[in-house]
């Protein structure tokens, strides 16, 4: 796959590509000092974690100023979406939630280096945050739909959506949420994984 005329179908600048290169050599770099991704995908990097990502970006609107990434860890999708953000809609603001200290000493760290003035790193579980009403919340291989539903009951508000990369069990967690969540939910297959796909949920409620 060429990687450069991948990310240029997202319509991002030739800065914002450059941009997105240094965050994978800063990752690099630091993946040296904590298992930040495993060695085996840091050889495939660009397309298991970058291109990802970045697909997120397909369905954050002009009115999105607040996204919260819930479990940023590495900075998948968090700093990639801060990245692309930076440029097509500067007034948006991103939070990074992570409850690791070494990891968050990492995402502040790259966040600087990499000039994102739009990113905010939280050194919590999301369950103890007490800001409200996100416009977008992302999440990517931290927590069951279940428990992800609840996180955004608290953080998020009506107008609020999920975007969530799943993997092939997320009919199963569909049946677990479902139990205690109304929703209402559009599923697009994920371009970079063969199971995976992502889930925009929006109109979260819980059940009576």
């Amino acid at each position: 796959m060429d990687i450069i005329a991948e990310l240029k179908t997202y319509n991002v600048s030739r800065e914002t590509i450059r941009k997105l290169e240094n965050f994978v050599d800063l990752l690099t770099q630091w993946n040296q000092k904590m298992n930040l991704i495993s060695k085996n995908s840091l050889s495939d990097v660009w397309t298991r974690h970058v291109l990802d990502s970045i697909q997120l970006s397909s369905y954050f609107s002009d009115k999105d100023n607040l996204i919260v990434d819930i479990g940023s860890g590495s900075g998948f999708p968090g700093i990639v979406s801060a990245i692309v953000l930076q440029e097509k809609n500067p007034q948006a603001k991103v939070v990074l939630v992570e409850s690791i200290t070494k990891k968050t000493l990492y995402l502040n760290s790259v966040s600087a280096e990499l000039g994102l003035k739009n990113v905010t790193v939280i050194n919590d579980r999301v369950e103890n945050t007490v800001f409200k009403n996100a416009d977008v919340i992302t999440a990517r291989a931290v927590a069951s739909l279940d428990i992800l539903l609840k996180y955004a009951a608290k953080i998020g508000g009506k107008q609020t959506k999920l975007l969530l990369l799943k993997g092939k069990s997320y009919l199963c967690e569909e049946n677990q949420a479902k139990e205690h969540w109304n929703y209402s939910c559009e599923i697009f297959k994920n371009k970079y994984s063969e199971d995976g796909v992502i889930m925009k949920i929006t109109n979260i409620r819980t059940k009576k």
